[in-house]
């Protein structure tokens, strides 16, 4: 059996005084959830997003479950995270308003499951090349595919966070689930956009092949801190290998730990 090998951390950045990013790892099962709508409102929409999928992971890996009961359970969990959401605005008002994105990685075999909301992040690193798999769902990236900006153009563009899925108790969902093959050695980066809005791809592949992976993390947080590091950093850099007998539970990650 093929599994994740990870290693993870989330740093608050130099402007918030809260975390609002929410992480998941489990041996077979990754998720990044940026919360929004304030602080307490973003802590708690990215922490409902990674305790109902930390919920759901031994379901996943049942060894009776079939293929398309799987994705079912993978997509509809986020209909239930979206649902749990609009229940915890409606008791607290203060609440309203409040979403979360959700990039989760679930290991089946020799494939990976992409399940996709909103603008964090799923890359893969095989052969020194760096793939986004995961596809950034705002408004910046619909004007990119009209042929209506470069990518050049909305990397420091004011509007390019503004987003077209989001998990916020609204029920106006599409959620992406995408099946890669994989294979060992294969690296996956899973991040919030507190990354990715600060540094460009091909700065963080250059970091990715002049650091081990005791080194990456850090200097990935150090890189985006030395440009301002407006907002939250999380990042998992997880490894396909095979398993062995050691067994990790869930470890929950940023707001979620909380």
């Amino acid at each position: 059996m093929w599994v994740f090998r990870t290693i993870a951390e989330s740093d608050l950045g130099l402007i918030r005084e809260g975390n609002e990013d929410s992480a998941l790892v489990t041996s077979r099962l990754l998720a990044v959830a940026d919360g929004m709508g304030g602080h307490v409102g973003g802590e708690v929409a990215s922490k409902i997003a990674i305790h109902s999928l930390a919920k759901l992971e031994p379901v996943l890996n049942e060894e009776k479950i079939d293929v398309a009961s799987r994705e079912d359970l993978l997509l509809n969990i986020t209909y239930e995270i979206d649902r749990e959401i609009a229940i915890q605005s409606q008791l607290n008002p203060s609440l309203t308003g409040m979403g979360t994105t959700l990039t989760a990685l679930h290991i089946e075999k020799k494939s990976i499951e992409l399940l996709h909301v909103g603008d964090s992040r799923c890359y893969r690193y095989r052969d020194g090349k760096l793939t986004q798999l995961s596809y950034d769902h705002t408004v910046m990236q619909e004007l990119i595919d009209q042929g209506r900006l470069t990518h050049e153009e909305v990397f420091d563009h004011p509007q390019r966070s503004v987003l077209t899925q989001v998990l916020m108790g609204n029920s106006q969902l599409d959620p992406v689930l995408q099946i890669f093959p994989t294979e060992v050695g294969d690296h996956f980066l899973l991040c919030s956009d507190g990354l990715t809005s600060v540094l460009s791809d091909l700065e963080i592949v250059e970091i990715i092949r002049n650091c081990n992976d005791s080194e990456l993390l850090p200097e990935l947080i150090s890189a985006t801190k030395s440009k301002g590091a407006p907002d939250n950093i999380t990042i998992l850099w997880a490894e396909v290998v095979v398993a062995n007998k050691d067994s990790i539970g869930a470890v929950l990650i940023g707001a979620a730990h909380d």
